[in-house]
């Protein structure tokens, strides 16, 4: 049969069109006969022209592969009709899990570089002689008489944090937006609040202590109401400064003490400036310095609702009830527990007047508890069960 395919085609016998049909059909036999082979199943020219032609060369009767066949792709393609509806379903299915995935890349994205940012804090407050004594502050002489003196958070940043850290631009309380300050933020709970340009407005309880443990803490002159400064960092965050010039080192082991006098420095930061969600937890958090010698620097991001809903928990069981919660989570130290103070408007307009456990150790007996909502810790023994707000790093 195929010497007979040849000779027809080669000496002109048959008409044209028969000829063409030789031609494909011994081509046909070399593709199908190699495909075939590739799975097992070797075929004659005349089965493979059995199968590609019926008795008129008409096309086959019945539906095959193109490849198998022959056949051009454009007799085998999808319908305009079945690629909008297949365009439709990826559609669909992108718009459910797109925000998804773009909200865990931001995620993964802003806690690396919060914990860069407080990486680099770190260093820099280690560079830097005594934290306390910058700047300049006197009261107004009289009530509405604008003549008090304020740069000590300005005087923070320009003599002293400057030499230490880069920064692009340096800003005042009444300019905070210059250096990429928003005017409101979402805090934890969802309230949206106004921006702090001074210390009462990031936390009252700074500056008006109430009277714990039988001492008095109102008229010291640790608690003054500094005004705000910002700087932009060379890596494009936003940062404001409230900064205590009269800041000192914790000396009492065992008794109830005011939390507000031992910070030196409290950063807001918000790592993409003006740009959104401008939200507690995730492009906004706080980095607070404390003791003006031997700092500490710490970074807490607490979780949003406390463990175990509320309840009071035995000290030994805190960290269980961390792990519970959230994995990553752990129980604060007692300075975490202070920077959650000096911020509690940035987690809550209603902090709980519940007290909370620390880690922090003070004996075997004694274990550091502090209030969020006047900003005391309190030495408390270990049976005692208290409420407990767990924090990441």
């Amino acid at each position: 049969m195929k010497n007979k395919s040849v000779i027809i085609n080669a000496g002109g016998g048959g008409s044209p069109e028969q000829s063409q049909r030789v031609v494909f059909g011994r081509q046909l036999n070399e593709n199908y006969s190699q495909t075939s082979a590739r799975r097992g199943r070797p075929r004659s020219y005349a089965q493979a022209r059995a199968l590609a032609f019926n008795a008129k060369g008409e096309k086959p009767a019945e539906p095959v592969l193109c490849l198998d066949r022959g056949l051009s792709v454009k007799k085998c393609a999808f319908t305009m009709a079945e690629i909008l509806l297949s365009l439709t379903i990826i559609g669909v299915v992108a718009a459910i899990t797109l925000p998804s995935l773009t909200g865990n890349i931001n995620e993964r994205t802003w806690n690396t570089q919060r914990k860069a940012l407080y990486a680099r804090f770190s260093q820099a407050i280690a560079l830097m002689p005594s934290l306390n004594g910058y700047g300049t502050f006197t009261v107004e002489s009289s009530s509405g008489a604008n003549d008090g003196v304020d740069t000590a958070a300005e005087t923070f940043i320009t003599s002293g944090l400057s030499k230490v850290l880069k920064i692009n631009n340096i800003c005042d309380s009444e300019h905070l937006e210059d250096c990429g300050i928003v005017d409101s933020y979402t805090n934890m709970e969802g309230s949206v609040n106004q921006f702090p340009h001074k210390l009462s407005e990031l936390n009252s309880a700074l500056t008006s202590p109430a009277s714990v443990g039988g001492l008095d803490w109102s008229n010291s002159q640790n608690y003054i109401d500094t005004k705000l400064a910002a700087f932009e960092t060379v890596n494009g965050e936003s940062v404001a400064v409230a900064y205590n010039p009269y800041c000192y080192t914790d000396l009492q082991t065992q008794f109830d003490t005011p939390l507000g006098p031992l910070m030196c420095a409290n950063f807001i930061y918000d790592l993409n400036g003006t740009k959104g969600p401008n939200t507690v937890g995730k492009d906004i958090g706080f980095i607070s310095v404390l003791y003006p010698t031997d700092s500490i620097v710490v970074a807490p991001m607490p979780l949003t609702r406390d463990a175990k809903n509320g309840a009071t928990i035995a000290r030994s069981e805190l960290g269980k009830e961390c792990s519970a919660q959230d994995s990553e989570s752990r129980v604060p130290n007692i300075e975490e527990a202070a920077s959650m103070f000096y911020n509690k408007l940035l987690l809550s307009n209603n902090p709980s007047t519940a007290m909370y456990w620390s880690s922090s150790v003070i004996s075997a007996q004694y274990g550091w508890a502090y209030n969020l909502d006047i900003g005391y810790k309190l030495p408390r023994e270990h049976t005692q069960a208290r409420a407990l707000r767990c924090v990441k790093r």
